[in-house]
């Protein structure tokens, strides 16, 4: 039985051996949220990059740009980090291609590399992810994005209810990490968007006048688009298999 593991924090990610299984990266609050709903959305294709500079240089090679840092799109590029930018219609995104920067996620996928497959989790494509997990039959970390290297509640969250989703076919016991993350998702899980009203980035969001975002990323299973990771690029799983 494959086993599943949960990573608070990329600081931490020293800690795994990410070789031969599936990391599962995720930063609900909100750039895997907003890459799932990208791909929903028509986007062909997001890069993630490290720096602002790099996103806002693909511009001309036909990149729409989303750039952003502690909460805040920055400037000299299209979109932010909310999901509404690719569903507002303000910004044309069907068929176009993506460079995006933040201040966690994108990181937190660059450093899940030696994974043998690294996809992109959110609440918002929660059962996809899980069915894509069991289908894989590897050994799964969850890599939480945290915020600036700490610990962050919501994407630990997601980790409990991934495990919550693959308990009777994935290991979740024997990692303390994933049996603190189902207790907290077993206390969150009445009412996740309230429960989540206590988390420090929540509330760092709703001083940004951003809380229909938090509303949004914590609904489940809107999508069933499943971002995969691999050779610079993410793409929804089946375009990955086809190329």
């Amino acid at each position: 039985m494959p086993t599943l593991d949960i990573c608070f924090s990329p600081e931490l990610l020293t800690l795994y051996d990410l070789r031969g299984r599936v990391a599962v990266v995720v930063d609900v609050l909100r750039a895997t949220s907003s890459i799932v709903t990208a791909l929903a959305q028509g986007v062909t294709h997001l890069v993630p990059v490290s720096e602002v500079t790099e996103c806002q240089a693909m511009a001309a090679q036909g990149y729409l740009t989303a750039a952003e840092r502690d909460g805040r799109q920055m400037e000299g590029v299209d979109l932010g980090n909310s999901p509404f930018g690719y569903l507002d219609g303000i910004v044309a995104v069907r068929d176009r291609a993506v460079a995006i920067t933040t201040t966690n996620g994108t990181r937190a996928l660059h450093l899940s590399q030696t994974a043998d497959t690294v996809v992109v989790g959110a609440f918002l494509n929660l059962s996809a992810v899980a069915d894509f997990l069991r289908r894989q039959q590897k050994d799964v970390v969850v890599v939480c994005a945290g915020w600036k290297g700490n610990f962050c509640l919501e994407d630990t969250l997601f980790g409990g209810a991934l495990a919550h989703h693959l308990a009777t076919e994935f290991n979740t016991t024997d990692s303390d990490a994933t049996l603190a993350a189902l207790d907290l998702w077993q206390a969150a899980q009445p009412d996740a968007a309230s429960y989540l009203l206590k988390s420090a980035h929540v509330r760092r969001l709703n001083s940004l006048e951003s809380h229909k975002d938090m509303e949004f990323c914590v609904r489940q299973d809107v999508y069933d688009v499943v971002p995969v990771y691999s050779e610079g690029r993410i793409v929804a799983a089946l375009q990955s298999v086809q190329s």
